[in-house]
């Protein structure tokens, strides 16, 4: 079974993707952090963020390894080239560059087929942007996540605060939401958009309790009807 996650950032994809993988026993896939290797080694060798002929390759060839520990579906670390990255593909500066980096179709097209390979044979909770619409159309359930700007650019403060790096002010983070999310939603390719067939939720107003147990929920009906 395949449960697809889409949303903006702040959306709360990830911490509600990890939960409900964790709920149901499925394996979780963030394929953001596959995109923020590509964004860092672009940063760390001085690649322009829209350079298709020199990020393609790297997308296409370079290995990218979740690491888990016994019994937890949720990975442990981020290697990239052999190099733990999991800290530094958090960092603002990635968090910046990840938007256009994604934007090449040439490094999605290479990253589209590795989650594919990766979702082959397992049950799979995925996030990220165009999951629904372009890595598993036929995904069991899409589910695309909601909230407003203004709690979405608080949760990231408060996410920025607990890791201790990154802007802290809602206002200057809200910019910058709102900038990504243009970014993301009008690129040639992949754009934000939920699918015709995915289930919103807007949780401005939910606990995380409540958005996990109504995603459970829908994929335990979704399982029962397969049977």
């Amino acid at each position: 079974m395949i449960i697809a996650i889409d949303g903006p950032a702040g959306s709360g994809k990830s911490t509600i993707a990890k939960r409900v993988a964790r709920m149901l026993g499925f394996h979780y896939l963030d394929t953001g952090a596959m995109y923020r290797c590509i964004a860092l080694y672009a940063i760390e060798h001085g690649i322009d963020f829209s350079d298709a002929a020199a990020l393609e390759p790297v997308a296409r060839e370079v290995p990218i390894v979740f690491s888990h520990e016994p019994g937890n579906p949720v990975a442990s670390a981020v290697s990239f080239d052999g190099v733990d990255v999991t800290a530094a593909i958090r960092t603002p500066e990635v968090d910046k560059a990840v938007s256009p980096v994604s934007a090449i179709p040439e490094v999605r097209t290479a990253l589209v087929e590795q989650q594919r390979r990766i979702a082959a044979h397992d049950d799979i909770v995925m996030e990220g942007r165009d999951i629904g619409t372009v890595v598993f159309p036929h995904a069991d359930l899409k589910i695309f996540l909601t909230a407003s700007p203004e709690e979405r650019a608080r949760r990231r403060a408060l996410q920025n605060a607990e890791r201790g790096f990154g802007d802290t002010d809602p206002s200057v983070i809200l910019a910058d939401l709102l900038a990504r999310d243009k970014a993301d939603s009008t690129r040639a390719t992949s754009p934000l958009k939920p699918a015709d067939d995915a289930s919103e939720l807007d949780t401005t107003d939910m606990s995380i309790d409540e958005v996990c147990d109504a995603i459970v929920k829908m994929a335990r009906a979704v399982h029962e009807g397969e049977q």
